[in-house]
């Protein structure tokens, strides 16, 4: 819940390999794709703040970070094209200028690296501009192939390379994407077989493009519950094939969920992951790590919003009569500086604030 980026080993978080497979006819097909946060050694701790900061970490380690994660990889999958599709502009272009900049040094004929700014190009309702991206990437998709057993059970196609995509979280971005790489592989599995006449297309077939659109935005969604929380955003177009209106407020609605879960429930998932996974093993011989100390004891959200609250309703009352009476005036300006001088103090300290992960150390 609390990861982002990779180890020391190159693993990364959220990494998520799919196979959509394909059976008609007596024929049997899949492909493949991956997902996975940005190879690098970065963190995004949440501090109460909609969008945390990122930092990038241990710079030093990095070339062989990248290295040992695409090695892998390549020994999986064979070929692979990373597609990065976070922003080359704002917060996000920190990590975006790194991973470019990492990347140089390990393109090949059989790494290839292309950055397309989803939100720059599709900004929050043009999804259909995602054939600007295929176009860059159509001749690696090729190349990749895909899996297709005949009926006799006979291997005539073998898939040789891998796209790996990534947004920040690896989550909306990156299953939007996806699913437009699973529908243009199905097409050409279903034209090789003759199922499909050259050029057709799935959504020329209204049952069977909507029931591959709610394949994907279940896939999607799933995910994205596990390591959110909520569902996938801009899953109206995944599911419908066009933003709505539902859609963007739904968005808005787990945008919401999402900050509270990140702020106020991920670190005691993260401590339970770790303890099923056996990063933390209990041992009477260490004091518990769930004993406060210093300023975490005290520490509450709610408390030290009832007291912004009870703040600013006193300065209100006071300042109402403070025409009257200067005193009164002077408590009102007393109260008020109080409910700010308790918003800076938890803007300021607001890691504390956040349901942090206990039992491993975090950077």
């Amino acid at each position: 819940m609390w990861r982002r980026g990779a180890d020391l080993d190159g693993n990364v978080a959220n990494f998520v390999e799919t196979e959509q497979i394909l059976e008609a006819n007596g024929y049997l097909a899949s492909y493949v794709q991956v997902r996975g946060s940005i190879p690098l050694l970065w963190e995004q701790i949440v501090d109460l703040t909609y969008k945390p900061r990122f930092k990038l970490i241990n710079l030093e380690d990095t070339p062989k970070v990248v290295e040992r994660h695409f090695s892998d990889l390549r020994r999986r999958y064979g070929s692979v094209t990373a597609v990065d599709l976070i922003n080359q502009r704002g917060g996000e272009s920190l990590l975006s200028q790194a991973y470019a900049n990492a990347m140089q040094a390990f393109v090949n004929d059989e790494i290839r690296y292309v950055q397309f700014d989803f939100h720059q190009v599709c900004g929050h309702v043009h999804f259909e501009r995602l054939s600007l991206l295929y176009d860059q990437i159509a001749d690696d998709v090729k190349k990749h192939r895909y899996f297709l057993l005949s009926t006799r059970q006979e291997t005539l196609e073998e898939q040789t390379g891998v796209i790996r995509s990534n947004c920040i979280d690896c989550l909306d971005r990156t299953n939007v994407t996806q699913s437009m790489l699973g529908r243009k592989s199905m097409e050409a599995q279903l034209q090789r077989i003759e199922i499909f006449q050259k050029d057709e297309t799935i959504n020329q077939h209204t049952n069977f493009d909507n029931l591959f659109k709610i394949l994907w935005a279940n896939h999607g969604d799933e995910i994205s519950i596990q390591y959110s929380g909520t569902p996938a955003l801009k899953g109206d177009f995944v599911r419908y094939g066009q933003r709505t209106i539902q859609g963007i407020l739904g968005d808005g609605h787990y945008a919401l969920a999402r900050y509270y879960f990140n702020n106020f429930c991920d670190g005691a998932k993260q401590d339970a992951i770790d303890l099923l996974q056996g990063h933390y093993t209990v041992s009477r011989e260490i004091s518990s790590p769930f004993q406060d100390r210093g300023l975490a004891t005290v520490a509450s959200v709610p408390l030290a919003s009832a007291l912004v609250l009870a703040s600013i309703v006193l300065a209100t009352m006071s300042l109402r009569q403070g025409r009257q009476d200067a005193r009164r005036f002077i408590f009102s300006a007393f109260w008020a500086s109080l409910a700010l001088g308790i918003m800076t103090f938890v803007r300021i300290n607001g890691r504390v604030f956040c349901n942090r992960p206990r039992l491993q150390k975090m950077l």
